[in-house]
């Protein structure tokens, strides 16, 4: 005798809304585990980090990035500045280095820092007959377990030469994308 095999037929629909529960569900949680975790959106406000950032600007923030290494020179990190407030600047020196600004240069541990993302800017400048920079900041030391961090836009930006060095526990994550507008999308680079 053969045996019939049966399908639950019962409620086809609600069989249906379950599975798309489910789907959603799951989709939900790995959106939330990838933007409060992993990635978060930032907006750039204001002209410090010009001419690279520009207001309106949208990105995209690697959270985990710094619990795998520490931040390194040259990155562009988003940091709490105040409990409203998160800024985005470039790490200029890390902990222990020495650092001084004179004019539209910039000296680690007594060497002329190269910045290549702010070459343009600096020539356009000199073309001009105009200092980039005009905010110097004396030599000081990098405290441990911080990191001396400054806008592109010297002149214009308010950084550890005004709020002093970042904790690394300020530190949100690195830039990594620019996603906005369409027509910027692009790696930041370093």
């Amino acid at each position: 005798m053969e045996q019939e095999q049966t399908v639950d037929k019962s409620n086809p629909l609600k069989s249906e809304a379950w599975e798309w529960i489910k789907a959603l569900l799951i989709a939900a949680a790995l959106v939330f585990f990838i933007r409060w975790l992993i990635f978060a959106p930032f907006i750039v406000e204001g002209p410090s980090m010009e001419p690279n950032f520009y207001t309106g600007e949208r990105l995209i923030v690697n959270k985990m990035i710094y619990s795998l290494h520490k931040p390194e020179r040259g990155e562009v990190v988003v940091f709490h500045a105040t409990k409203e407030k998160d800024y985005i600047k470039r790490v200029i020196a890390l902990p222990g280095e020495t650092v001084k600004v004179e004019g539209d240069k910039v000296y680690v541990n007594n060497k002329v820092l190269d910045e290549p993302y702010l070459q343009k800017a600096l020539d356009d400048a000199a073309k001009k007959g105009v200092p980039y920079n005009t905010r110097n900041f004396p030599e000081k030391t990098v405290p441990e377990g911080m990191v001396f961090v400054m806008g592109d836009n010297r002149s214009n930006s308010q950084d550890s030469r005004d709020i002093g060095p970042v904790e690394y526990d300020k530190i949100v994550g690195r830039a990594d994308l620019i996603f906005w507008p369409f027509d910027k999308i692009s790696l930041v680079h370093f």
